[in-house]
């Protein structure tokens, strides 16, 4: 039998039941960690018996419900939902093909992926890489876009044309459109002589668009312009350019979003969403987590790394909410491979509190302004949410109150960190 969170902000973990039983809570002592801040820290045993299993009330401090009941110990059902604060689980069989500790593996590219959402759309980016059409990523910063747009170009029909990666957010305002379009000489000051832009540079093959919701409303405009004619113009010249690419966009920011705001142009939406995959943060998929660090340290340590380190590092691992995903686990592994796990274990870290980093990271200071500036007002709005919701119960209405915010700006929020709470 196994454990499955179906509601909460685990939901969709897996958890096998041992032959010793398993104890779950917020504890990193516990063998079942879970994130919910209304669950106690040494909450609920499971406890074997021949072919039964019993739920035994660890005096949690919510209490567990079984089936709409209070309990302290009761035998359970196979299907039985078990409820402990805002998290619900169920008790279900598990076949061979489903056990999470040889879940079946999905490579694209670089990436490696065990997780069922992830390999839905590892399969729908096969599809459009096939097909060649423009794609739009969406997803938090390190979830490794750049990875999968590189992955689609090199499973597509241009595979062994240009892949010519154009960063909107690094490039100042003023230079965008000639580095993105060419110029001729004498086009602007210090043009000295013609070049081609990005677009020429990836002709016949693909055209990447970083941090596309970064362009000016002016830029966007001439863009979606290129799009539909298919062809562009340096600056300083009236020559067309016809070009032949396909263009994949990446965004951090979901543009929906920023279209009903009216801060993205919803034509040219439309235009570069024909296939749109959103890519979901590595805090909710975590089966991917244990195969994601045992190919980073596979690098140096060899195969079956994961199997090798203790079980109290594993269980830090997967219960931290990784701001930075998959970079940050990157980091983190080349940082056991350097010093090993006794001094790693992010719970003794200084730079991490409560599984979210503090304003004084040394790490994060030692990374691009944007890029840690983003990192910390996430860690900062989630734990702030995660907070004001546990005073009030998972009651979502007066925590917004008493948050002063907005309550559709709270739900937006809550949305944003994928934290599912019940709305009472």
């Amino acid at each position: 039998m196994q454990l499955v969170v179906t509601s909460g902000m685990d939901e969709g973990r897996k958890f096998s039941i041992k032959n010793s039983g398993i104890v779950i809570g917020k504890s990193d002592e516990c063998d079942v960690v879970l994130t919910d801040p209304t669950v106690s820290s040494r909450h609920l045993a499971i406890i074997k018996d021949g072919n039964d299993y019993i739920a035994k009330d660890l005096n949690s401090t919510n209490g567990t419900i079984v089936e709409g009941n209070v309990i302290k110990e009761i035998f359970l059902k196979p299907n039985t939902i078990v409820t402990l604060g805002n998290t619900e689980l169920v008790l279900k069989r598990q076949s061979k093909k489903t056990k999470e500790e040889t879940p079946k593996l999905e490579s694209f590219g670089s990436l490696l992926a065990a997780d069922t959402a992830m390999k839905t759309r590892i399969a729908l980016m096969r599809k459009a890489a096939t097909a060649g059409t423009t794609v739009l990523l969406q997803g938090e910063t390190g979830v490794g876009k750049s990875a999968l747009a590189a992955a689609i170009h090199k499973e597509g029909p241009r595979k062994d044309k240009p892949f010519i990666v154009f960063d909107c957010g690094s490039v100042a305002p003023t230079l965008i459109e000639s580095e993105l379009f060419g110029a001729e000489k004498g086009a602007y000051t210090g043009a000295i002589f013609s070049r081609p832009g990005a677009c020429e540079q990836a002709q016949g093959g693909t055209l990447f668009l970083d941090e596309i919701e970064e362009l000016s409303q002016s830029l966007q405009v001439k863009l979606l312009r290129v799009i539909e004619e298919k062809e562009i113009r340096r600056l300083g010249s009236s020559r067309p350019v016809k070009l032949d690419i396909q263009i994949i966009a990446a965004s951090k920011k979901d543009l929906a979003t920023l279209v009903e705001k009216g801060e993205f142009r919803q034509d040219l939406y439309y235009r570069i969403a024909v296939v749109c995959i959103d890519i979901p943060p590595l805090r909710e998929r975590p089966d991917d987590i244990p195969i994601l660090c045992d190919y980073f340290l596979n690098t140096i340590e060899g195969p079956n790394t994961w199997n090798r380190i203790s079980n109290s590092l594993k269980k830090t691992l997967m219960s931290y909410s990784w701001p930075g995903n998959l970079r940050e686990l990157r980091n983190c592994s080349e940082r056991i491979q350097c010093i090993g796990e006794g001094d790693f274990l992010l719970q003794n870290r200084s730079d991490v509190k409560g599984g979210h980093y503090s304003s004084s990271s040394e790490h994060n200071m030692s990374r691009p302004f944007k890029e840690a500036k983003e990192e910390l007002v996430d860690a900062f709005e989630r734990e702030y949410l995660e907070n004001a919701l546990s005073k009030t119960k998972g009651s979502i209405a007066p925590a917004a109150r008493e948050s002063g915010l907005n309550r559709k700006y709270f739900y937006d929020l809550l949305e944003k960190h994928g934290l599912h709470w019940r709305k009472k």
